[in-house]
């Protein structure tokens, strides 16, 4: 008798991945299983926004345009779709998807599971009344100190609701803070029958989801061994998981696609997000990267096993959005002779006048993009560089200051934070005059004054599971 296999498909690794990649898994090969991750930390925030001025907003509007492209082919060849598109506006999403099916003809034929119960946004003010403590996971702040400039927070809700609305027939699944992983654990735990105490299983099935939950960080994208000789970057193939009902599975991709599955593709992704190996929280289980084996399975196929697990905490992660002053970032080209050298000054003559104006700011930072912007101090290079003009090199000197030999040319970048909008806005008007008021031969600045963003920063804090309610309603076509 042959081993059941089922295969989920990694589609979307953000809001904003390439867009061909989920229509190419649902018709390059077979799979049974199309999972979209679509939300980061910030997106939670910018989707509140969405919806504070259009209520009918706050949802992933790329996910809808996909599934009037890829749903007449998921219907027919029974895929099931799994996606935290819905951000703060799951119910809004799950009707436009009802609306795409009966415009496609497929009334009848979808069953649309709708998952809620992420968003406490509401629920703050009673359980800070009631004594919950609510701290930050980084430094302890208190939620109350920052409670007034909140403007999301949603709880990472795991694989069980998911598993249920599977259960009761949904065949595309809407959630908002969906993890990551659990969007390919819940379609193996229903197809496998895996118990939610069956702390190995649960593991390798979260380990799997991590695995691809970036899209093609795992099949050859951001790939930094050997990248050079990774095959037709141009048309990459996404990665997908083909478990057994063991919990091991293979790694791989739809064949005729670019890109690479090898074990250093693999390990690379595993690496991703890394804290603790033996104890990689998420709500259905604490997963231990360190039992993880893996070894090549043929071309562009690894396998995976030997994963152990331990059981999940009594918390729910919380990821909530406050807002915390202004930003504003600017950009002037300085070209060689002494691209580096003029790019200093600037930056030195733009400090001055900003003292000059008794502007304040909680930080102002310079990077030198082609010479220390990326890896700061580290720098150190001794790759000429190509484009007409000699050879040239960095280097970082006993004094521990990145010096140049006359490097073709350098980008000033230059960012100011702080509270005070109107010091921000000031700023933005003070790059463009250093172009005739400062050092020469500088270019760069078509793109106008900078803007002034709102900045949204991050609270990460601990709730207890028991407060959080989760519901799962299914709506068809």
């Amino acid at each position: 008798m042959t081993e059941k296999v089922i295969r989920v498909a990694g589609g979307q690794g953000f809001w904003g991945d390439l867009l061909t990649a989920p229509i190419d898994q649902v018709r390059k090969g077979p799979i049974d299983y199309l999972m979209l991750d679509y939300l980061a930390e910030v997106t939670m925030s910018i989707l509140q926004k969405q919806r504070a001025r259009d209520p009918e907003a706050g949802y992933a509007r790329d996910f809808v345009g996909l599934m009037h492209e890829i749903l007449p082919d998921c219907v027919e060849k029974n895929i099931k779709v799994l996606s935290n598109a819905g951000g703060v506006n799951v119910a809004g999403c799950a009707e436009k998807i009802r609306e795409a099916a009966v415009k496609l003809g497929l009334s009848g034929k979808v069953k649309i599971g709708v998952v809620t119960g992420d968003d406490v946004l509401s629920k703050l003010d009673k359980w800070l009344a009631d004594g919950v403590e609510i701290n930050s996971m980084d430094d302890g702040t208190p939620l109350s100190a920052i409670r007034d400039k909140v403007q999301s927070a949603n709880v990472y809700l795991g694989a069980e609701a998911l598993v249920e609305a599977l259960g009761r027939g949904a065949n595309v699944i809407v959630g908002g803070r969906l993890t990551d992983t659990g969007l390919t654990l819940a379609p193996l735990m229903h197809e496998f029958d895996w118990k939610f105490d069956d702390w190995d299983k649960v593991s390798a099935g979260t380990i799997a989801g991590h695995i691809i939950e970036c899209g093609a960080q795992s099949s050859g994208g951001n790939c930094q061994y050997d990248w050079r000789n990774i095959p037709d970057m141009a048309n990459v193939g996404f990665p997908i998981i083909e478990a057994q009902s063991d919990g091991t599975f293979v790694v791989t991709k739809h064949d005729g696609t670019g890109g690479r599955v090898n074990v250093q593709s693999v390990t690379e992704q595993l690496l991703y997000e890394m804290g603790d190996p033996k104890a990689y929280i998420t709500p259905d289980v604490v997963a231990d990267f360190s039992s993880i084996h893996l070894e090549a399975a043929g071309e562009n196929r690894v396998r995976v096993f030997g994963i152990k697990g331990n059981p999940k905490t009594d918390f729910y992660k919380v990821s909530i959005a406050y807002s915390d002053g202004w930003k504003s970032v600017g950009t002037l080209v300085y070209s060689w002779p002494d691209a580096y050298e003029k790019a200093q000054a600037a930056d030195k003559i733009l400090r001055q006048r900003l003292d000059n104006l008794g502007l304040e700011f909680d930080v102002i930072l310079t990077e030198y993009v082609g010479v220390s912007a990326t890896h700061g101090h580290l720098a150190l290079s001794s790759s000429p560089y190509e484009g007409g003009v000699a050879a040239t090199t960095t280097s970082v000197g006993t004094d521990g200051v990145v010096h140049s030999h006359d490097v073709p040319e350098v980008q000033l970048r230059i960012a100011v934070r702080g509270h005070d909008k109107a010091a921000v806005e000031r700023f933005t008007k003070e790059i463009a005059p250093l172009i005739l008021t400062g050092p020469p031969a500088v270019t760069g600045f078509a793109g106008g004054r900078p803007k002034v963003e709102e900045i949204m920063a991050y609270f990460p804090a601990l709730i207890p599971k028991s407060l959080i309610e989760t519901n799962v309603s299914i709506v068809e076509a």
